[in-house]
């Protein structure tokens, strides 16, 4: 004889009308948003013709949509975590998207104008297509064009445009090398 699975713990869902009912608890998933709880709630549907209760199952928030139950174990519910962030993730913080746009500055004739921005800095123009490591750097060497110092534009292309020794007291900038 198989072993049967043990019945999902009852828990009370609140419906959309405030009413609440005592419900099933299948599993709970943590998202970046919050926890969702998988439920099964009482209803009715028809099977050959005839009115039968029947379990209805969704996914809904926790807790805005469901409470404990005074004196139940949640503790054999399947759960979800999300994956703890790396040490690393956690000091530095989200990374930011990657590339750089071009804004275009209008005015004067010759060369075009325009100033280098990282994707997501609040000075960029919207809907500026996104540029490619290559593309920024070509777009930079264009006399007129400058890199943002208000994004990171500027302190991640310029070491690649000047050379990583720059700023740090190399030959290029009049001092001497340690002998």
């Amino acid at each position: 004889m198989a072993d049967t699975p043990p019945e999902p713990p009852p828990i009370i869902v609140i419906l959309p009308d405030d009413q609440e009912v005592i419900g099933r608890l299948h599993g709970r998933r943590q998202t970046p948003e919050g926890w969702l709880y998988k439920v099964s709630v009482p209803a009715w549907m028809v099977q050959d013709g005839k009115v039968v209760p029947s379990w209805y199952t969704v996914w809904v928030q926790a807790p805005a949509h469901v409470r404990p139950v005074d004196g139940v174990s949640y503790d054999a519910v399947p759960t979800e975590r999300l994956e703890k962030p790396s040490t690393v993730r956690e000091v530095l913080g989200p990374r930011r998207p990657s590339g750089w746009v071009l804004q275009k500055l209008g005015g004067g004739h010759g060369p075009g104008r325009g100033v280098v921005h990282a994707v997501d800095c609040e000075e960029a123009s919207s809907g500026a297509p996104p540029l490619t490591l290559e593309q920024a750097l070509n777009a930079a060497e264009h006399p007129g064009t400058r890199l943002c110092s208000l994004c990171s534009a500027a302190a991640e292309l310029d070491p690649v445009l000047k050379g990583f020794e720059h700023g740090f007291g190399g030959p290029e900038n009049g001092s001497r090398e340690p002998s």
